[in-house]
């Protein structure tokens, strides 16, 4: 009888996670707090940008761009079987990047030739400012988060993946070895392994069993507009903000990295600062009307390091989670390693640098 593995959380990490399982034969329960896909929960699964790529990578150390290198890289494959599948398509798009200036020319195209990225300089197109020259790496891609999520979770329910949705968790007691875990509402849910993959709410569940393990809520607010005459062709970024183009004519601006805990509101003092900095970078977005501003948490994890890892001390417990700003460019690589973990595989990447050290 295939083992039965409980994923605890249904955001983005856990629904490939999930998937990763029931590729190597195992039996999957999602547990999640809320609804899996949902678009009002909190949650920075559906509520991101959906760019594939590391913001100044450079920056980041090598673990980091070796997770986000690899899953973003196995998201074409990916977003082309959900398609075929469900019938819902993810908007994979390979439209490219252009990083305006300030940046470091030297420092960023000797990184893009060390990881095999092409990146050369173009002149700053003139409805953007036109100053200086802006650094093209047109390897970048991007999803749209809503619309993977939903595929996701048809594709898992067409697995026979089991969703307990709309349900929480007690925090976990100090054990060695964990049967059940009991729901808020007293219930117990039994299974031979569990994965954690609850992003920022990870600690509340598991603080007195790992209280190392450093992940706290970090609110982002964003901005949708509908394009103007003359739509951007690339996603553009400068110092921290970004703009996203879809294939629909609309386009993200954002985002914010706010310390408020659990605090998943939106705020007229950020969405006045976005705004300005919107029309600042692409000045025709000042005859343009803000559709939509939301926002989602995101786990914090110092230097954008997640956890990967079985726990220190309970055998039969797992941990994908704290992936910070790049839980979706990330999830499916770290989602093959935590599988390659529980299933008795060897992981295909040094596992060190995720794992969770005992106490």
């Amino acid at each position: 009888m295939s083992r039965h593995v409980i994923v605890v959380g249904g955001g983005i990490v856990g629904c490939q996670t999930a998937l990763a399982l029931v590729e190597r034969g195992c039996r999957v329960t999602i547990v999640e707090r809320n609804q899996i896909a949902s678009q009002t929960s909190g949650e920075s699964s559906w509520a991101g940008a959906g760019i594939l790529f590391g913001l100044l990578p450079w920056f980041y150390a090598e673990p980091v761009n070796q997770l986000t290198l690899r899953g973003a890289a196995l998201y074409a494959p990916l977003c082309q079987r959900l398609a075929d599948q469900t019938g819902i398509d993810p908007e994979y798009t390979a439209n490219g990047m252009l990083l305006l200036p300030p940046y470091d020319l030297h420092t960023a195209t000797d990184w893009c030739s060390t990881h095999g990225l092409s990146a050369s300089q173009l002149a700053t197109p003139a409805h953007l400012g036109g100053e200086g020259m802006a650094l093209h790496l047109p390897g970048v891609a991007q999803v749209r988060p809503p619309q993977l999520m939903q595929a996701l979770r048809t594709l898992l329910q067409q697995l026979g993946v089991t969703f307990i949705e709309h349900t929480a968790l007690q925090p976990l007691p100090q054990i060695e070895r964990l049967q059940a875990w009991q729901t808020t509402a007293g219930d117990w849910l039994e299974a031979d392994q569990f994965v954690v993959t609850s992003g920022a709410w990870s600690f509340d569940l598991l603080s007195a069993n790992a209280s190392q393990l450093d992940i706290k809520p970090m609110r982002g607010q964003i901005l949708l507009y509908q394009q103007p005459a003359q739509p951007l062709e690339h996603i553009v970024y400068r110092d921290g903000f970004y703009l996203v183009p879809r294939r629909d004519g609309v386009l993200l601006a954002g985002s914010t990295l706010e310390d408020v805990g659990f605090d998943a509101g939106v705020t007229q003092e950020v969405r006045d600062s976005l705004i300005a900095k919107a029309e600042h970078l692409y000045p025709a977005l000042r005859q343009m009307p803000v559709l939509r501003h939301w926002s989602g948490l995101r786990p914090g994890t110092p230097n954008n390091l997640p956890t990967i890892s079985v726990h220190p001390a309970i055998e039969n417990l797992y941990l994908n989670t704290g992936h910070f700003r790049y839980g979706l460019t990330m999830a499916p690589c770290s989602a093959a390693l935590v599988a390659d973990l529980i299933c008795g595989a060897p992981p295909s990447m040094d596992m060190q640098p995720f794992t969770l050290q005992a106490a």
